[in-house]
This record gives C-alpha cells, structure tokens and sequence, in this order.
C-alpha cells in the first residue's frame, strides 16, 4: 500500500521498466489517475496480474496524446513490456474521489506521478460493470482492508448516487455486494 514513508517505493516488475522508460521519455511533470486492476494490484496487493495501467486523467490534459503514443496499446513500449497504458473515458466516480487520491510511487520517478483511487472509490467505480471480475476485485478489497459497509454506503449515497442515471440498477447492485461481502453483525 502506498506509504507516506521517505523510503522509495517498491515498483514491481514489468512496471518498473516500462513505467521508468515513460518517464524517461517525459519532458515535463505529468500526473496519472488510476483505478481498476492496475490500482488494486500495486496499492492492495491483488495477486492477479494486469497488463494495461488504466487511468481517468492526465495532467496537463495534453499530455494524453503523447502519454498514447509512447505508451498506448499498440506502442513500442507496449511491444516490449507487454504492458501499456489505457484511458478510460467514462466511468462513474464519487463526487469528491479527487480529494483521496493516493500517491502510488512517491519519488520514484522523476516526471512521472501515478496516483490510484482509494479503495472505497476503487470499489464504486466497479458498480457499473460489475463484471465477475469486478465481484472478485471488491471481495478481495472487502477482506484486504477490511472495509466498512457503512462508509461504503454512506459515500455511495452522498458522493455517488445523485449523479447517476440509472441510480436503481447501482442500488441493487450494491445491495448484492454489500449482502454478499459483509457478513451481518452479530448482537
């Protein structure tokens, strides 16, 4: 899990070169937002391997055409490492998710700042899809963390649900996860 620690972070392979090689090739600081199987693997440790870093911004924006270029599927880089980078377009994420980003590798890089979705965050922007994968990624931060359903529902409905447009689908499926996850308090 990311630390706050002045030790450099530990980049697991293939990242540590092809992440080291993007950032080679940047001239000016540029920030990732992660999230899915790339952000629970390095963050959580989720032991299922991943071969795309999916991201929902960069900043400056412009540097998401050369960030696609260099290492995009289909890239040089990609060729080699058999990783590459991936925009998500559209995703659904509580309203204030910005604020809890958290650092993936501080220091480890010297243009290159990759920052991961929490895991409350992680777990709501996989509502949508809910993909049995999806079901997988939210057990394992389920029991990993461990996490609350209280805060999960809590910021589900005050950062995530007014904004959606089909809220009853997303209702039911949280209701499932939470069901099925979170075992009933013993009295």
């Amino acid at each position: 899990m990311p630390t706050s620690s002045s030790a450099t972070p530990r980049v697991t392979p293939p990242w540590r070169q092809f992440l080291a090689e993007v950032d080679q090739l940047l001239a000016a600081p540029v920030e990732l937002h992660c999230l899915g199987g790339f952000a629970i693997t390095e963050c959580y440790g989720l032991p299922r391997p991943t071969s795309d870093v999916d991201y929902i911004s960069v900043r400056p924006l412009d540097a998401q055409r050369y960030l696609e270029e260099i290492a995009g599927r289909g890239s040089a880089l990609a060729k080699k490492y058999r990783v590459y980078l991936q925009y998500v377009g559209v995703v659904d994420l509580p309203e204030d998710h910005e604020q809890r980003l958290l650092e993936v590798y501080p220091r480890a890089f010297r243009c290159l700042r990759i920052f991961a979705l929490e895991a409350y965050d992680l777990v709501l922007s996989k509502l949508e899809r809910n993909s049995p994968k999806d079901r997988e990624d939210v057990e394992f931060l389920v029991q990993r963390i461990p996490l609350d359903p209280k805060v999960l529902s809590y910021r589900y409905e005050k950062e995530l649900r007014p904004y959606l447009a089909n809220a009853e689908r997303h209702d039911l499926t949280l209701k499932l996860w939470l069901d099925a996850y979170f075992p009933p308090q013993q009295s």
